[in-house]
């Protein structure tokens, strides 16, 4: 098994055993539950007529019909590039994910204390893991993987903002908890991590043709420097408002102090994790993405001969 392969099938096991553990501490750690509830609370106490409108527009751009125009962009771009068998992993990740939580939503149901929530916030026994997180950031995921490498981590960037964007919606409006958001990113993750393993393997298996060049590995700046202007555009924003609103904002940032870390924990997992992919598909010789390496001598001959 390829080296990349490998690293793809350890990090999809250890999301997994992540996943049941995230579950866990949600449904059955108090000292967990407690900020779970606390970060709902702070984003339930942004509802305000034009924030609501702002946050169902945003929330429902991952319901079933509009998310399934969104998710044949990436496999459009696959087929573009021609790279066939990136269509088709990128199929089975977004299928798998959204089937997976689908599944687990009444599998996993169960009653939370709702011990701090009130104000019409009631969220439903199937909340874990979120549907609408996990389609999201698989969305995010696939078109980093979908993207030519130097794309890659502005979109890396931008599908992490998506997916952040979409979360803190859907919990302003009071549907789902901050560890059913971790749950949905984490299998989005893992989905996308099986995919890849099975991309890597197949390309070392079964080289292709058409082989092209060796891209060049990217440098940190290039790297994280998209994420870093998503996260001081972030700043700015919240600066903004807070020099138009000064008394409200500190008042509002002294009362919700879990609220502001849960929130940050959210926002910097998605770009961790979305970035962490940009560096395992475009390390190694060849795209990771279902290109093959450099031909050997043995590979050319056969190639001849057929």
């Amino acid at each position: 098994m390829p080296r990349r392969a490998r690293y793809a099938s350890f990090g999809a096991a250890a999301g997994s055993c992540l996943l049941l553990l995230i579950w866990f501490a949600a449904f059955h750690i108090g000292p967990v539950q407690r900020p779970d509830e606390r970060v709902l609370r702070g984003f339930a106490d942004l509802q305000h007529p034009h924030v609501n409108s702002v946050a169902n527009a945003i929330a429902h751009l991952c319901d079933p019909k509009p998310y399934v125009y969104f998710t044949a962009i990436p496999v459009i771009v696959a087929l573009i590039r021609r790279r066939p068998r990136l269509a088709i992993a990128i199929v089975m990740i977004l299928l798998g994910a959204n089937m997976t939580t689908q599944l687990l939503k009444p599998l996993l149901a169960h009653a939370r204390p709702h011990s701090l929530l009130g104000g019409g916030v009631s969220v439903d026994r199937a909340s874990w893991p979120s549907g609408h997180a996990t389609a999201a950031m698989a969305l995010a995921l696939c078109m980093v993987l979908a993207a030519p490498p130097k794309l890659r981590p502005a979109l890396a960037a931008l599908g992490a903002a998506f997916a952040v964007a979409v979360s803190y919606a859907f919990m302003t409006l009071g549907w789902h908890y901050p560890s059913d958001v971790l749950g949905g990113f984490i299998v989005a993750l893992v989905w996308t991590l099986i995919g890849a393993a099975v991309l890597y393997t197949a390309a070392a298996r079964w080289p292709t043709r058409a082989t092209p060049a060796v891209p060049r590995r990217l440098s940190l700046r290039e790297t994280l420097g998209p994420s870093a202007a998503v996260v001081a555009a972030g700043l700015a924003a919240v600066g903004l408002i807070a020099l138009t609103r000064p008394h409200e904002v500190i008042s509002y940032a002294r009362a919700h102090t879990t609220f502001i870390v849960g929130a940050a924990a959210i926002g910097t997992l998605a770009l961790a994790l979305a970035t962490g992919l940009v560096v395992l598909s475009s390390s190694g010789r060849g795209e990771a993405t279902g290109s093959a390496p450099a031909p050997t001598a043995a590979h050319r001959r056969h190639w001849h001969r057929g």
